[in-house]
């Protein structure tokens, strides 16, 4: 019987770079005018703040980078939303959709 590493929790920091792994996917449901993510076996529906942040969710922007970039877009101070994207990007981790 083989024994398996135990999962390393990933941090979420201003320095991350989170991306959606390969099996994870973020589609438009056209017919219920919604964003969705595929996960399997789950199915979570994100709100239009969790969509906008996750949708800059490459592997190359920053955590910091986003939160520039959102900031800009909705004329936010960046220091009011950067702790509101870290725990969504965390909260998210925790479940597997985003990894760092």
């Amino acid at each position: 019987m083989g024994e398996t590493a135990p999962r390393q929790r990933a941090i979420i920091t201003v320095a991350s770079k989170p991306v959606m792994p390969p099996h994870i996917k973020m589609r438009h449901d056209a017919g219920r005018g919604r964003w969705i993510i595929l996960a399997p076996e789950r199915l979570f529906d994100p709100d239009e703040i969790a969509v906008e942040v996750l949708k800059l969710c490459d592997g190359v922007r920053t955590v910091g980078d986003i939160t520039a970039q959102l900031s800009k877009d909705y004329n936010a101070p960046a220091e009011d939303i950067e702790a509101d994207i870290i725990a969504m990007l965390q909260d998210l981790a925790d479940k597997g959709v985003v990894k760092a």
